[in-house]
């Protein structure tokens, strides 16, 4: 029983780590909650979805298009909510997310309406028995897929010339200016990479789930900031940690003392972390000062 509950942890930590790299990513180039996030997500869900029912699309395709779909809007945030934003006032900045998560789920509830909408069934459902465990063919694809974006994007931050440039720009704007790095352009490439992330775990939920709502970025959202603060500031290897570790917590607590007290126990750990170890399990890559 209790591998199968760890498995089912496996698949919600996945959604949960997809939208937490995203705030990550972000929250390292900026110093900045980019609270749309969760917003990013359901679109992305509403695009996989509608390109399934009417583009004839599979999953890879509706995947691709959320990524391509959720990255645009990535870059329209940049240009609209965060240049134009005075950066002498800290709180600007946040209003401005704020009030983009506020346009972009009033715009989804009028457009899609405020009802939930059945994803369709994109992968052939088949189970397999792996010892105590059985799966499905829907969980190995969601699984793969997650573990996979998450290995691929930290290998692209460690290993390549431009992730270099990213984490650069984290420690520090001016510093890594005065290295030849296009700060503009990094944090537009961060918005673009996060967004798109944040838009493949949108439409993964709604395989999972079966359904979507303009209404489950609030959710996705919140989850996602839990795991970034326990992962640590700016660490998106903790984040992927972090969010795998909520997702089997989540499941077991459901599964073993009461589906009422799965969100208490996520915010109880939440807690007693940031009492304990302020930094995150796994410590911060932010720097102190821009």
């Amino acid at each position: 029983m209790i591998y199968q509950q760890l498995v089912n942890g496996l698949m919600l930590g996945a959604s949960y780590a997809l939208v937490a790299i995203g705030y990550t990513l972000i929250f390292g180039v900026l110093n900045l909650l980019y609270f749309a996030q969760g917003e990013v997500f359901m679109v992305g869900a509403f695009v996989g979805l509608y390109l399934v029912l009417y583009a004839g699309a599979g999953i890879y395709g509706a995947i691709f298009g959320a990524m391509i779909i959720c990255g645009l809007i990535g870059a329209v945030a940049v240009f609209v909510a965060v240049r134009p934003v005075r950066k002498d006032r800290p709180l600007a900045p946040l209003i401005s997310t704020i009030g983009l998560t506020i346009i972009l789920q009033n715009l989804a509830v009028y457009i899609f309406g405020g009802q939930q909408m059945a994803f369709p069934e994109t992968i052939e459902q088949r189970l397999y028995q792996l010892g105590p465990v059985t799966i499905s063919s829907a969980q190995l694809v969601i699984l793969g897929i997650a573990i996979a974006l998450m290995v691929l994007l930290w290998l692209f931050i460690e290993r390549t010339k431009m992730g270099r440039a990213i984490r650069a720009t984290a420690e520090n704007h001016e510093t890594a200016a005065l290295l030849g790095v296009d700060v503009n352009r990094i944090v537009l490439i961060t918005f673009i990479i996060g967004s798109g992330i944040a838009g493949v775990a949108g439409v993964l939920d709604g395989i999972k789930n079966s359904n979507i709502s303009p209404f489950m970025g609030l959710a996705a959202a919140v989850k996602g900031l839990i795991v970034m603060l326990l992962g640590g500031l700016g660490n998106v290897p903790g984040a992927m940690i972090a969010g795998l570790m909520l997702g089997m917590i989540e499941i077991l607590s459901a599964a073993y003392i009461g589906t009422t007290q799965r969100d208490f126990f996520s915010f109880s750990i939440l807690i007693l972390i940031l009492l304990w170890r302020p930094t995150g399990l796994f410590g911060t890559r932010v720097a102190e000062e821009r």
